[in-house]
């Protein structure tokens, strides 16, 4: 792959879900303050993606986050995190095509929803299986036509609030009416960066790209700097124009924010343009994730940490019996999906949000350890995270808050719980087998 598609396929995988629908979950849940949430997490993002592009720039690898945590903490730290990223990437493969099926649906609602979940997968699954350089080309322009979405969206707010369109602008008093700016309190603020978080979830998949890249160690850090700088102005941006252009309470803002704005601008057929749009965004989201997901299991398997047959590549060093294994847990999602095509996408967004952050908060610890062995060790190192290790610890601390806050919200303790509890498993899992191997080398040795 080439920077480009490096580049774009980072910003394919977070431009997804969690940016066309999550955000109006966010709203629905905050209000206004919303901008609060979307600021905190942006502040925690580029002080990640910094500590991991420092790793990344220093030993660029498949394995990425997963192999810091080895080096880091011990193989059972690295195995639970590189499981915990694998299993969040499969369940985000089933909320993009649950999402991008259930926008669709409304359009065409002839053709099932979980039929189109299911031939969204097929379709995907066969993009992968090809080779690396389809993937990316495919990738590049899928990202590309969602980047001018939100581009023109932006540009088409900014015209309604300076008064540039038909339609009357709104002003700036949805931002305090309606119950205020925090309408929900901080409680709300905190229940809502969760789900903020998980749209900046897949952003880290940059780093583990950036190994199959003709210059690994000057890609990731070209990719880390502009990916960053467009998520911003991205996200920011269309959220700080939904909440303004419409009442956060608005019952249309929580299931399609997108759609919801331009609808009230009035511009003829562009409901329908960006419904399109949307669910293309969402099936390039899951493209991405299901590379990610695959390396990562190919990783796994090359660590030892993984069935061999994960391991092995094809003739276009594709490892596909990783791809089949990523999106199996899609597949059975289209069938729960059949079951209950209400709830499904708001449970799997809930449940990514949480595990997002246990896979950044390992991710910095990783960079904080490492960075200590490298300044000990006097190497030099070409990308460095800014004010180490303050601003790592600032980043921990940031992520702790958020868990904190979220205990004090009954639904996003529950959520925190189960995360724990699948984090608990891995682990645990990982921890018994990395012994059962020790206790048999040491058995072998030993005869």
């Amino acid at each position: 792959m080439k920077t480009r598609h490096l580049v774009m396929m980072a910003l394919g995988s977070a431009i997804g879900t969690g940016l066309f629908v999550g955000t109006g979950n966010a709203i629905a849940v905050a209000g206004p303050g919303v901008l609060i949430s979307f600021l905190v997490a942006c502040v925690i993002l580029v002080l990640v993606m910094r500590a991991m592009g420092e790793m990344a720039a220093a030993e660029p690898a498949r394995g990425a986050f997963s192999l810091y945590a080895e080096q880091a903490m011990g193989r059972t730290a690295g195995q639970t995190l590189g499981w915990l990223w694998w299993v969040q990437l499969v369940i985000v493969i089933a909320a993009e095509a649950t999402a991008a099926a259930q926008i669709l649906n409304e359009m065409w609602p002839v053709i099932p929803q979980w039929l189109m979940a299911l031939a969204f997968m097929v379709i995907f699954t066969a993009v992968n299986l090809i080779s690396v350089k389809a993937l990316g080309e495919s990738e590049f322009w899928f990202a590309l036509l969602k980047v001018g979405a939100v581009v023109v969206f932006l540009l088409v707010g900014v015209a309604l609030l300076l008064g540039l369109l038909p339609a009357p602008s709104p002003g700036l008093t949805n931002l305090t009416e309606h119950g205020g700016f925090i309408p929900n309190g901080f409680t709300g603020v905190a229940a809502a960066l969760l789900i903020v978080v998980f749209a900046f979830g897949g952003t880290e998949l940059v780093v583990v790209a950036a190994a199959e890249t003709e210059n690994p160690k000057e890609n990731v850090v070209k990719a880390i700097r502009t990916i960053v700088v467009r998520l911003l102005v991205f996200y920011i941006g269309a959220v700080t124009l939904m909440v303004i252009i419409l009442p956060w309470n608005d019952e249309s803002l929580s299931s399609s924010p997108f759609v919801a704005v331009l609808s009230e601008v009035g511009l003829p057929g562009a409901q329908v343009v960006m419904a399109i749009v949307i669910a293309l965004a969402l099936l390039s989201a899951l493209n991405a994730n299901l590379y990610g997901a695959s390396r990562m299991l190919h990783s796994l398997s090359s660590r030892g940490y993984a069935p061999a047959r994960y391991s092995k590549l094809s003739a276009q060093g594709v490892p596909r019996a990783a791809v089949v294994a990523s999106v199996i847990v899609g597949f059975l999602t289209v069938g729960a999906n059949y079951l209950w095509p209400e709830q499904l996408l708001g449970f799997l967004l809930n449940t990514i949000g949480s595990t997002v952050l246990v896979v950044w908060t390992l991710s910095l610890i990783s960079q904080i350890i490492l960075r200590r062995r490298s300044d000990r060790a006097g190497r030099q190192l070409t990308f460095r995270m800014w004010g180490y290790p303050y601003l790592s610890y600032l980043a921990l601390g940031l992520i702790a808050m958020i868990f904190v806050l979220g205990f004090s919200d009954p639904v996003v303790r529950t959520q925190l719980l189960l995360t724990a509890s699948l984090v608990l498993l891995i682990a645990v899992a990982c921890k018994l087998r990395t012994g059962q191997k020790a206790r048999a080398a040491s058995a072998s040795i030993d005869r």
